[in-house]
Order: C-alpha cells, then structure tokens, then sequence
C-alpha cells in the first residue's frame, strides 16, 4: 500500500468513529420518540465513548484535520444536544405544555452556541488547559447517567441487576422533579465563562502521577460494583466543580491583587 494511501486510510478512522457518534445520537432521537427511554441512554453512552475515542485516535495518528473538528461538532450537536433534549422532553418536560418544549429547545440552542464558541476559538488556536463553559458531552452526561440511574427504581423484571446506593435512589424521585430546573441551570452553563478542567492535556509522569493512579483504580472499582450510580454522581461533580474551580480563582486573583496593593503601599512608604 502507498503512503498517501495510508494516510488517507488512517485519517477515515477517526472520522468513523465520529460519524459512530452521530449514528448513535439518532438511534437515540427515534428510540426516545417511542418511549423507549433506557434504550435511548444506553445509545448516548455509546455515543459519549465514540466522542472519546475519535479525538484520541486523531491525535495519536496525527490526523486531526479542520473536516475532522466540524464533523465532530456537528455529532456532538446531534447526539449531546438534540438528543438527550429529546429524551428528558419524552420522559420529564412532555407533561409541562409549551413551558416543557421551551426548556428542550434552549437546551439545544445553549448547546449549538458551545459548540460554536468552542470552534471559534479552536480555529484561533487558543489551546488551554480548561473548557470554557460545561462542555456538551458532560452536560449530556448528567441527562444520560440521571435516566439509567432512575431506571433502578423500575420493576425488577425490566431493570438491570446493578447494585445501588440507596441515600441516592431515595433522592431520584426528587431529582426526577428538579430535572426541568437541572436542564435550565445545565444549559446557562454550557454558555457561561465558568472554567472547567479539560483532561487532553493530563500528564501521567507528574511527581502525583501515584496518586491519581490509586484515585483511578478505586473509582474503576466503585464504578464496577454501583455503575450506573457513580456515573451520574461524576458527572454531576464535574458539571459542579466549575463553580469550586471560579471560587479557586477569585481566590487567587484577591491574593495577588493584594500582595500587588501591600507592595505599593510599602514603596509609598519608603
């Protein structure tokens, strides 16, 4: 085989995959349509394993390419955006009249400005080690994780046998009834200027590369015996650590802002 052959060969795998992601996304769409919710975030979980897989085997091939970065946004719109907005609007937001399709509709809306903004600054080459605003998969996340986990409180003969933690299952009608404040609180923060930590750029060789090892293995356990649950718990501690990560750095700039006032004070003096 040629080289350019190859090349082209290497830079169709990634694509696959994203159009994997698109492909799932639209199972989703029809499955919800029918009522069958559980089907339709089980497709969304192969969805969000697509997404990750694609980017990874782009940069690890050296294939990344603009075509790539555009088809990926517009699955990621399909299947983080349209999607899971379809699923909660079948499931929770139907019930709620015009108010319910108002909130499925600025969802998807909130999603399609992330993805833009995000494309906008790809383009200009501003590479960081946050996400500015939730991005669109984790937002899904929390819709997609939340439907399996409340699936839990189904009949026996229709659920899977997943061990639960029940201070959690004892919330999720709760939960079930905050899910339009959720999906509103979600889509402000997909646009919102909050930072949240993107892993692309996680190096293993730090000198705390043990402890994050240790920290990996336990939460691999934990998802292994409760997965359903610790899922939705990570992505709804992730969708909250924006607001920890803003408070780190008001902090941060307060201090340097008064270190920089004592030291004009101290020259003043002088």
């Amino acid at each position: 085989m040629k080289k350019e052959e190859l090349k082209k060969g290497i830079y169709i795998l990634p694509s696959l995959f994203t159009c994997g992601n698109m492909t799932f996304g639209l199972l989703s769409i029809m499955v919800s349509i029918k009522g069958e919710f559980i089907p339709a975030a089980w497709a969304l979980v192969l969805s969000l394993f697509c997404d990750i897989l694609d980017g990874r085997i782009a940069r690890l091939t050296h294939t990344t390419s603009e075509f790539g970065v555009q088809l990926d946004s517009l699955s990621d719109l399909v299947s983080f955006g349209i999607a899971p907005a379809m699923l909660i609007y079948m499931l929770v937001l139907q019930s709620m009249g015009k108010i319910g399709v108002a909130i499925a509709v600025f969802f998807v809306l909130c999603s399609a400005m992330r993805l833009a903004r995000f494309n906008v600054k790809a383009a200009g080459g501003s590479v960081a080690n946050y996400f500015q605003g939730l991005p669109t998969p984790a937002s899904a996340g929390v819709i997609i994780s939340f439907v399996l986990s409340y699936e839990l409180l189904g009949p026996a003969d229709t659920r899977l046998n997943f061990r639960t933690i029940p201070l959690l299952m004892q919330n999720m009608p709760a939960f079930f009834k905050a899910m339009p404040i959720v999906m509103v609180v979600l889509s402000f923060l997909m646009v919102s200027n909050i930072p949240y930590y993107s892993f692309k750029h996680m190096e293993l060789s730090k000198p705390r590369a043990v402890q994050l090892l240790v920290f990996v293995i336990v939460l691999a356990i934990l998802i292994i015996v409760f997965p359903q649950n610790i899922i939705f718990i990570i992505f709804s501690l992730y969708a909250l650590s924006g607001f920890a990560m803003l408070l780190t750095h008001f902090i941060r700039h307060r201090s340097r802002f008064g270190l920089a006032h004592a030291k004009d004070d101290d020259e003043d003096e002088e």
